[in-house]
């Protein structure tokens, strides 16, 4: 019963300490809600069309049709920059308060490490090797958007090469309106993501031992060096 009580207190104080954490977490990472709000801004600039141009439409030259076709390039690669930044900023967010969740986690595992009862002890370094997963996943997750992002970018800057060359300034402008806006929100969250693996790194909460604790003594048992015959 002794034992029972002890692992129920052990899973209470693991619990206890991950939601602490998470509280700690909410007050550090304080990201700007407005790159969502500027985002669905600008994906709402222009009005996607997705009719293609298969003949030539009376009283339009072949240059009117390639300046609507450009604008309609320039639309298309706006809206997945705009999908690709809102998935990368998402993804680092996550991937930053997750880190930050372990390294908190794991030094008040270090700290307390030696006051624990095995029970909480091990409680404790279940939960420590759950975000360690996490964190895995989510630096993944965080990889691949970014790759698609890059994406496009390249996109988008051959979009706004091709209106301007063909005469479509306003669609130009736009698409080299929101390539500023997804670089520079990207540059912020990019600096969090930085210093939150600095922090990771410096505090080897990814990569650190278990601390072994001594083995408990049971209750009613004699050391050898005490045993002796009568």
């Amino acid at each position: 019963m002794a034992a029972f009580r002890r692992g129920c207190f052990g899973f209470s104080y693991a619990v206890n300490l991950v939601r602490f954490t998470r509280v700690l977490v909410r007050r550090q990472v304080n990201l700007r809600s407005t790159i969502r709000k500027n985002w669905i801004s600008l994906s709402t600039l222009g009005a996607l069309c997705a009719v293609p141009f298969t003949q030539q439409h009376d009283g339009l030259s072949h240059g009117a049709l390639i300046r609507r076709a450009s604008s309609l390039v320039t639309d298309s690669t706006n809206t997945f920059l705009s999908q690709t930044t809102l998935a990368l900023v998402d993804s680092v967010t996550q991937y930053v308060k997750t880190i930050q969740a372990l390294v908190t986690l794991h030094q008040h595992y270090v700290a307390s490490a030696s006051k624990l009862t095995p029970e909480e002890e091990e409680s404790v370094w279940q939960v420590i090797i759950r975000q360690r997963e996490e964190v895995s996943t989510l630096r993944k997750d965080f990889k691949r958007f970014e790759s698609y992002w890059t994406m496009a970018i390249n996109l988008s800057l051959l979009a706004v090469e091709a209106a301007f060359d063909a005469g479509a300034d306003q669609a130009a402008v736009t698409a080299r309106s929101s390539l500023q806006v997804s670089q520079s929100h990207v540059e912020q969250i990019r600096q969090l993501s930085l210093a939150a693996e600095k922090n990771l790194k410096d505090s080897n909460a990814e990569n650190s031992q278990r601390i072994r604790l001594p083995a408990a003594t049971e209750e009613g048992d004699i050391p050898d060096a005490y045993l002796r015959e009568d």
